[in-house]
């Protein structure tokens, strides 16, 4: 068997696998803008993030051989701390098996099923879409420094959080109970 030449942006995920294939690159954070959006404003335009995938067919008791693809993806991602708001770099990996069928019904089926990841197979396959979506789902809900670089400012403490004095309601509920019913002497 001849090993031909697999483009990650219309990949052919069934020959892929049938090829036992394996691609790896790199791209630039900019060219993910789903993931650029989720990032702090200070982004680096040159970072870039690295990946590779690896098909597989796996020989099925009955019936033709499943479809597999296997994706790892490191980045280092500048995110907003949620602290300080300042950018904490935060590394992000992504180490997924994903299952093809031959169509939606299928995927969406097994996948309610199975624990297995499952997707449709396409002629096309865009392989950066993927990645997109595997890093999205990995970052963290909540990014924060181990320890913030910059003091925190304590709400209390800034006169931009100051709140209005509210009445005590115990306070109104004693001028009530010590005045004289009817309003007599």
């Amino acid at each position: 068997m001849t090993l031909r030449g697999f483009d990650a942006l219309r990949l052919d995920v069934e020959a892929f696998a049938a090829e036992a294939a394996t691609l790896e690159g790199r791209w630039l954070l900019a060219e993910l803008p789903r993931l650029t959006a989720s990032t702090s404003d200070d982004a680096p335009a040159d970072r870039s993030i690295q990946w590779r995938a690896a098909g597989r067919a796996v020989k099925a008791r009955v019936g033709p051989a499943q479809t597999w693809l296997d994706l790892q993806v490191q980045a280092r991602l500048p995110l907003q701390c949620q602290r300080c708001l300042g950018s904490v770099e935060t590394e992000v990996a992504v180490q997924r098996s994903l299952r093809f069928v031959s169509g939606e019904n299928q995927a969406a089926a097994l996948d309610a099923d199975s624990e297995d990841d499952v997707l449709a197979l396409s002629r096309a396959f865009d392989l950066r879409d993927l990645i997109e979506d595997e890093l999205i789902l990995a970052l963290p809900l909540v990014p924060v420094h181990g320890s913030c670089p910059e003091p925190l400012v304590a709400p209390a403490d800034d006169p931009a959080f100051e709140q209005p004095a509210r009445p005590n309601p115990f306070a109104s509920l004693a001028a009530l109970k010590s005045a004289k019913p009817g309003g007599s002497a």
